[in-house]
Parts: C-alpha cells; sequence; structure tokens
C-alpha cells in the first residue's frame, strides 16, 4: 500500500532528516514509528502527505509516485489519509460537530451526509454528549477524540497519528490509543510516531525504529527498544 524507496531528505542547511530509508506498509497493518526527538519521523509522515519532497528516493501509495502527482491528485492523495496531531488543530470557535463537520464539507459531502455521520463518529470516540462543546470547554484527551472523529469521518484508508499521545496523562493516553486499536480493527491502516515506551509496548503491534534518520530495527510484533 505504501512504499518508501530509498528515500534521504536534506535540508538547505545539510542537516540530514533521513538517509536511504526503505520500508513497506500493508493495508489493515498498525506500524508504530518510534525514536528520538529529532530522529526523522515527522519528515516520515510530511514526505508520504507531499508536505515535503525527498532530495532522493520515491514514495509510492498504491503504487503512484506520491510527488509525481499534480495538485488535484495531491489533494485527493491527502482525503485517503486521516492525521491527527500532537497539538490537536482545532478550530477554537466551533464546537466539536462544526470542527468536523468543517472537514466534511472540505471534502464535498452533503449537509445530509454531514448531519447523520458526525454523530455517529462522535460516538464511536465516546464524545456522544460534547458534541456541541468548543475545544475550550474540552479536557486534553477529549480533544484528541475529536481530531481522531474528524480524522476518521471521511473514511480514510489510513489514519497517521504523530506524537497523538505527546500532552496527554497516562490515563488519557491509554484510551487514545485504545481508540485507535478499535480504528485498525475496523480495516483502517494506522501509522502512529511516538517516543512513549508504554504506548507501543501496550500495542504490541510492528514497530520501526528510526535513529539519526536512519532505520535500525523492523521487528513484526516489536516493543520499544533504542
Amino acid at each position: 500500500m505504501i512504499y518508501f524507496d530509498k528515500v534521504s531528505k536534506i535540508y538547505n542547511d545539510d542537516s540530514i532528516a533521513l538517509k536511504d530509508v526503505s520500508f513497506t506498509v500493508e493495508p489493515k497493518e498498525f506500524v508504530s514509528i518510534v525514536g528520538h526527538s529529532g530522529a526523522g519521523k515527522t519528515t516520515l509522515l510530511k514526505l508520504l502527505l507531499a508536505e515535503e519532497y525527498p532530495t532522493e528516493g520515491n514514495i509510492f501509495f498504491e503504487s503512484k509516485n506520491v510527488h509525481n502527482l499534480g495538485r488535484n491528485d495531491v489533494m485527493k492523495l491527502r482525503r485517503r489519509i486521516g492525521a491527527v496531531f500532537q497539538d490537536f488543530k482545532l478550530i477554537p470557535n466551533k464546537t466539536a460537530y462544526e470542527n468536523i463537520a468543517f472537514a466534511m464539507e472540505a471534502a464535498g459531502k452533503t449537509e445530509e451526509e454531514i448531519e447523520s455521520d458526525v454523530p455517529h463518529v462522535l460516538e464511536l470516540v465516546d464524545l456522544g454528549k460534547k458534541i456541541w462543546s468548543f475545544p475550550h470547554e474540552l479536557s486534553g484527551g477529549e480533544k484528541q477524540r475529536v481530531a481522531i472523529a474528524r480524522a476518521i469521518v471521511n473514511q480514510p484508508d489510513v489514519i497517521i497519528a504523530d506524537e497523538p499521545t505527546g500532552n496527554l496523562d497516562p490515563m488519557n493516553t491509554y484510551e487514545i490509543i485504545k481508540i485507535l486499536c478499535k480504528i485498525n480493527e475496523l480495516g483502517t491502516t494506522v501509522i502512529l510516531t511516538t517516543h512513549n515506551k508504554g504506548v507501543v509496548d501496550s500495542v504490541g503491534k510492528r514497530v520501526l525504529t528510526i535513529d539519526a534518520g536512519s532505520i535500525t530495527r523492523d521487528d513484526k510484533e516489536g516493543k520499544y527498544v533504542l
């Protein structure tokens, strides 16, 4: 489904973010990408979303080279990939319902689809009672669950979660990871970046370890090892 082929990324200041990285992610896999801060985890995700371009190598999504796509096709690609971030990226003056509806509107969904799907997806992340709450009325864990609901509402093929529990306490961290595992069990591919050992060990799925821009381990049912 996703294939990184000898990908390197070197920034203008000659700092090496990635060096000769190759790996494949199969449909419906749950892959944790681990490494210290600055190891290159976020750069990987930006390359997959075509927000950054590789210095060398190629990235394929279902046999299409991500960085050879035209603008319209890049937008179509991004609709197939739901993204969850450490800082939530919610619109502060919109309710939970409106934040998710906004993502559906951007994807061209009808008002009927929005009215049907938004409550359903909020129930999936156990936030049905917070549907009309604004971000400032939600806890950190609740904000992240809204962000996950927004990421999955358009039924993407892949969810990428970039340090989604970085700002959360252990209890909320556990709840967020449980939701991501549930999404994966329903058939969505999940790519999680984290430096939280407990998270990786609890998931018990494939682990890619990245250090100084290079993949140093690829464990099928791994734990956090650095």
